[in-house]
């Protein structure tokens, strides 16, 4: 990478260390720094969601899919623009005015006022872990297109700086950074694809014609993935609207609950099709390069050996030019981030309020509860950055760390907010048995039926755990 493209992205990442120094004096209280004082507008909140949802990982993961299987990947996403409208309609209502009425600052607060704290503890901990393993997805997103872009740095270096960087400006600025930056990085990276990347990338490989010769024409189809693959992604990433502690601090942030439900209604559009079918089309680009043999000089002669999320920052280092290339690396970081540091909110405001809350607030001040939030959050943060030297797949990752979250916590909340007379101990061993049920068939590799995934199983376990226990102790009392 040529030095002009350096100097744009190190000026790139101060700059963000600065909105993280700038809000470090306006955080008061843990109101401030986790939902951003509850005065948030619906642009900046649908932009900061989208980015957190869609961010990196997804960028990359989306990347990996059109190299792997062409637009069909585009799929993915549509999961995500009917979950995002299903809560707007189901779930907002009635949690944004609980919300202002309990001073809500987590998603386990409301297992809380419907069950009891036993379970908010256990929701804490699951939702702390899941968003563990989903922060350190996001720092080897950004590990792996760094190490991809710039010539001599690898893997392991390059997940040292992106964590640092995440880490330092997240600790200091609080939720307030997280969304202005979110609706800069957002824009920013929109920008990058619309008018550098996708034309650049379109015109490198040769246009339609040669695309179209290049590839098996199923990579052209949107029929390209089975209807298990579609199931999985569903089962997956609709549920997480429900239970996605990311996106609870977004609606707590929200003014009002027609702010919050406009929010989501933008992430949706966004979502699918607009950034579904820009990262598909770039790793498709990218395939089609690989095709070509243009990362043979890089290094990635086989196409069949390559890393598929590898394709498009490889793609990108090939074709732009200079000062183009650090404004494009800048817009895929900038996403990478505005997901990375939402999941670091996440999981330091669980262990704050839900884990360890009893411990941490009882004779504290609201400027020594801030900075014990920052404490919480720089562990988190080198705890992810430890996970993420350990993984390599990024989608894979992101997916485990849903599909843990999900298997346990959509059941009950689903129970909390629509089924009358709901007993605690089905909401506490449901999420216990259906979080565990995936774990164990994801860690031990089971062979599944059907070709589903764990998830789904995982839920299946958790709603008959919930209907047994409910009705037993029911009956017991």
């Amino acid at each position: 990478m040529h030095y002009i493209d350096i100097a744009i992205f190190v000026i790139y990442m101060i700059a963000m260390l600065g909105v993280g120094f700038f809000f470090l004096k306006k955080n008061k209280t843990a109101d401030d720094y986790y939902v951003g004082g509850r005065s948030m507008g619906s642009w900046h909140v649908g932009l900061s969601v989208v980015a957190t949802d869609v961010g990196g990982g997804f960028s990359i993961g989306l990347g990996g899919l059109g190299f792997t299987i062409g637009i069909s990947g585009s799929w993915m996403l549509f999961t995500g623009l009917i979950g995002a409208w299903l809560a707007a309609v189901l779930l907002i209502p009635k949690v944004s005015e609980l919300s202002k009425t309990k001073n809500l600052l987590t998603f386990p607060q409301i297992f809380a006022h419907f069950y009891n704290p036993k379970v908010a503890l256990l929701a804490g901990v699951i939702s702390a872990i899941g968003y563990l393993g989903f922060t350190s997805s996001q720092i080897l997103a950004g590990a792996k297109l760094a190490s991809a872009s710039f010539v001599g740095l690898n893997l392991n270096s390059a997940l040292l700086i992106m964590g640092v960087i995440a880490i330092c400006y997240t600790v200091l600025g609080g939720m307030k950074a997280v969304i202005y930056t979110d609706t800069i990085q957002w824009i920013i990276l929109m920008s990058g694809l619309i008018f550098i990347g996708i034309p650049m990338g379109y015109y490198a490989v040769g246009g339609y014609e040669t695309i179209k010769s290049t590839l098996a024409p199923e990579f052209l189809q949107f029929n390209n993935i089975s209807w298990q693959t579609f199931v999985n992604w569903g089962i997956t990433i609709i549920p997480i609207w429900f239970v996605g502690m990311t996106l609870y601090q977004r609606i707590y942030a929200c003014k009002d609950e027609k702010t919050a439900k406009k929010a989501w209604f933008i992430a949706g559009l966004f979502e699918w099709p607009i950034m579904a079918l820009m990262g598909v089309m770039l790793g498709l680009f990218g395939r089609v390069a690989a095709e070509q043999g243009m990362f043979a000089s890089l290094g990635f002669g086989e196409v069949a050996s390559m890393d598929a999320e590898l394709g498009l920052p490889l793609l990108l280092r090939s074709i732009l030019p200079v000062g183009l290339m650090g404004l494009m690396m800048s817009a895929y970081f900038s996403a990478i981030m505005s997901t990375a540091d939402s999941c670091l909110m996440a999981a330091s405001g669980n262990l704050l309020t839900d884990v360890f809350g009893k411990w941490l607030h009882i004779g504290k001040s609201d400027n020594q509860v801030v900075r014990i939030s920052q404490g919480l959050t720089l562990i988190v943060g080198v705890l992810a950055l430890i996970l993420a030297m350990y993984m390599t797949d990024v989608l894979e990752l992101m997916l485990y760390s849903y599909a843990f979250m999900v298997s346990g916590l959509f059941v009950p909340l689903l129970a909390a907010l629509f089924w009358k007379n709901t007993r605690p101990e089905a909401a506490f061993w449901a999420m216990l048995i259906g979080g565990g049920t995936t774990l164990v068939l994801i860690l031990f590799k089971v062979s599944l039926p059907f070709g589903l995934d764990a998830n789904i199983y995982g839920i299946t376990a958790s709603l008959l755990t919930f209907i047994i226990v409910n009705k037993f102790t029911k009956d017991r009392n």
